[in-house]
């Protein structure tokens, strides 16, 4: 048999919103100290280029937030030289737990399907000599320096690791909690139900609180039991008042037909918003008529999907997908594990790869792309759009570079990366 590669097994939006920035008559000040608080108190980035604007303004930030209003007496001022200011990104689906980021080069061997991978990532598991926290934080600290402002982190739960993946991951996010924001799926990657002993370990974790979101895999296709898995886990997610985000690799009817269960048992347990479908392969190969009305129906219980962007054919359709209001976030998936050696956790450089895929040059098609990894995860997160708007999270970055266009196409170095009012990271180093 020939082995399979990731892509094997697992295979443009609205229009950039809003390019306007709040401007300010910013009062010059030395550095002033940080509230006590997780942001600074007032903050003013003088000189920057709000999506390449041809004129230089001042972001002014109080308490965290794009402000209109003068800034305070005292306010801290950091020169941001004539840069380009643009949204940081969102991950809206990444596996932190299995990496082998900062190790030493892991040599995989041919795999036939996930049951594969899922026996060698209990192989990396065990023979990694760092755990899961500094595996985890290592990546997830490098997402921040390419300008990441936070990340829904899929964290495997099995009886071959136990809780010990969401327990390193939760310690990662402890670390990083002024520079990163996470919510964590516990993921049944060996199964619900064929692997005994998973889903007390969900239960464990759903009850515990560690975790924000409970996940599934391929209910019939892998777990052979849809119906079983599906009640599981949603039922979960009703008692202990978590959300729910299942990965769905099925590209035929298996795949719809998963799909229509998950949308029939949000509307019954009345989840409306709080219920998530990763990869979706079996959308991009339903006809017009068919997926406009799955997506209608998508839309209607407001349950959120996300991709990859693998390849062209198994990306997702987000542009008619949102226009029955699905929201769409984008991912990084694995990064450097068992399953593969590629992945970098850069979600500018993923941005950059949907548009590779969808074979885009029009300068509206690119702004789209970058707008969904800044605003499409965040909109799957539940979180605030960073639009350097009056009212918005200050989480943006700063680039050398003409324009949104242009920096998507060639992914600078992120001079500047800003969490809250705060820089958390400076020329890819943590600050």
């Amino acid at each position: 048999m020939t082995p399979l590669s990731r892509r094997g097994v697992i295979g443009a939006a609205a229009a950039l919103a809003g390019t306007g920035a709040a401007l300010s008559a910013a009062v010059p000040a030395a550095a002033a100290p940080r509230g006590n608080g997780k942001h600074p108190k007032a903050v003013v980035f003088r000189n920057v280029r709000p999506f390449g604007a041809k004129t230089p303004v001042d972001l002014t930030v109080v308490d965290g937030k794009i402000t209109q209003d003068r800034a305070p007496k005292g306010a801290r001022v950091i020169d941001g030289g004539g840069r380009v200011a643009l949204p940081s990104l969102v991950d809206a689906h990444i596996h932190p737990d299995k990496t082998t980021w900062g190790s030493p080069w892991l040599t995989r061997k041919p795999a036939s399907g996930i049951a594969d991978y899922c026996a060698q990532d209990v192989e990396v598991f065990k023979s990694q000599p760092r755990p899961v926290r500094e595996r985890a934080y290592g990546l997830m600290a490098h997402a921040v320096t390419r300008g990441t402002r936070a990340m829904r982190a899929h964290v495997d739960v099995a009886p071959a690791y136990d809780l010990a993946g969401v327990e390193g991951v939760n310690a990662a996010r402890e670390r990083l909690r002024d520079a990163l924001d996470v919510q964590i799926v516990a993921f049944p990657q060996h199964g619900v139900i064929r692997t005994p002993g998973t889903a007390e370990l969900l239960e464990e974790a759903a009850r515990s609180g560690a975790i924000d979101l409970v996940g599934g895999i391929d209910p019939i296709s892998f777990d052979h039991a849809m119906d079983e898995q599906l009640d599981l886990v949603f039922g979960l997610a009703d008692r202990h008042g978590v959300g729910v985000d299942i990965h769905l690799h099925d590209r035929d009817e298996k795949g719809t037909e998963v799909l229509r269960a998950i949308i029939d048992r949000t509307r019954a347990l009345s989840l409306r918003g709080k219920v998530t479908v990763s990869h979706v392969f079996c959308l991009p190969n339903l006809s017009d008529t068919d997926l406009g009305k799955m997506a209608a129906d998508l839309g209607e219980q407001d349950i959120s999907l996300t991709t990859v962007a693998p390849n062209e054919s198994l990306v997702l359709p987000i542009a008619k997908l949102r226009e029955h209001g699905v929201r769409v976030g984008l991912g990084s998936d694995g990064v450097r594990d068992s399953w593969s050696p590629f992945g970098n956790a850069d979600m500018l450089h993923r941005a950059h790869l949907l548009g590779w895929v969808t074979d885009v040059r029009l300068d509206d098609e690119l702004a789209d792309c970058y707008r969904v990894g800044a605003h499409g995860g965040a909109d799957v997160l539940g979180l605030d759009h960073a639009d350097l708007k009056p009212g918005a999270p200050a989480d943006f970055i700063l680039v050398r570079g003409e324009n949104v266009q242009q920096v998507l196409v060639d992914m600078p170095q992120r001079d500047m990366v800003v969490h809250g009012g705060r820089v958390v990271a400076r020329n890819g180093e943590l600050a």
